[in-house]
């Protein structure tokens, strides 16, 4: 039976866990709304700019169509309504947001700092002999996480700059083949050509296919180690549980710098050719 100080603990471990998922989720809100703080304005005051752009670019010497004179109109007010209303609630006394007003770093170190209570209230369970072993341990889960979130990112990047590629130079074709070659067609003939170029350009240079590939390789056998370690099997199965504890730790280290070594090798494209797994 439990004593009450392991009770205690392993109710203040609970109780950590749904700080950081709450924080987490707190952040990611945030996030959603500063971008839309920021995103809204800008688009409202591109929308007349680029109203104008197409006046002078294409429809210099006609009127522009009135479907499409109505959609950039009511775009306009759409925007200009959102950003009204996201004005009000980050700034009013008594908003819905439960966040407003507040950085997105402070939400991110007290996250931080949570997890670092959660680190060490789990440090005592463990005997001392084994509490740095333990609360290495503690920290996997987290580091798979963002391992993981990592790769997604980098292949969202990739996924975005493949997609720019194929409907550029798909759009090259269109166009060469539409107009034949005099304006506005020489300007988008040129403006696509600048958009495959710096696409190609940044895809060989930051390799984000690359990078996706290695964070999720890494993620993988971190998160397949722990949970060897966790069911007691190969090659964690002995019975000594701070032997498994130290073979674990060199383990992961190891993947760790094999990690950082391949980050490097792709920061450094000259070098690194060979070495990209």
């Amino acid at each position: 039976m439990p004593q009450p100080t392991d009770a205690h603990t392993t109710d203040a471990l609970i109780e950590h866990r749904r700080e950081i998922a709450d924080l987490q989720q707190r952040i990611k809100n945030r996030r959603l709304q500063v971008l839309g703080l920021w995103l809204t304005p800008v688009l409202l005051v591109l929308t007349p700019a680029v109203w104008a752009a197409l006046n002078l670019l294409i429809w210099l010497r006609s009127d522009m169509p009135g479907a499409l004179n109505g959609t950039l109109l009511g775009l306009l007010v759409v925007l200009a309504i959102a950003t009204l209303v996201q004005f009000m609630v980050e700034f009013d006394g008594s908003s819905p947001w439960r966040d407003a007003r507040t950085p997105l770093k402070k939400l991110k170190l007290e996250l931080e700092l949570t997890e670092e209570r959660r680190i060490l209230e789990a440090r005592r369970l463990t005997p001392p002999t084994v509490e740095r072993q333990a609360s290495y341990k503690e920290r996997i889960p987290g580091e798979v996480a963002r391992l993981r979130r990592e790769s997604r990112h980098y292949r969202r990047v990739h996924l975005v700059m493949q997609w720019l590629l194929f409907l550029s130079s798909a759009a090259i074709s269109a166009v060469t083949a539409w107009f034949d070659p005099p304006q506005p067609a020489k300007g988008a003939l040129i403006a696509l050509a600048f958009v495959v170029t710096v696409v190609t350009g940044a895809a060989g240079y930051f390799k984000p296919r690359e990078r996706a590939f290695n964070l999720q390789q890494t993620a993988d056998s971190m998160e397949q180690h722990t949970t060897a370690l966790e069911l007691g099997i190969a090659p964690y199965a002995l019975p000594d549980d701070r032997e498994n504890l130290e073979a674990f730790a060199t383990t992961v280290e190891g993947l760790r710098a094999d990690q950082r070594m391949r980050e490097q090798q792709l920061d450094q494209p000259q070098q690194g050719q060979q070495e990209v797994i």
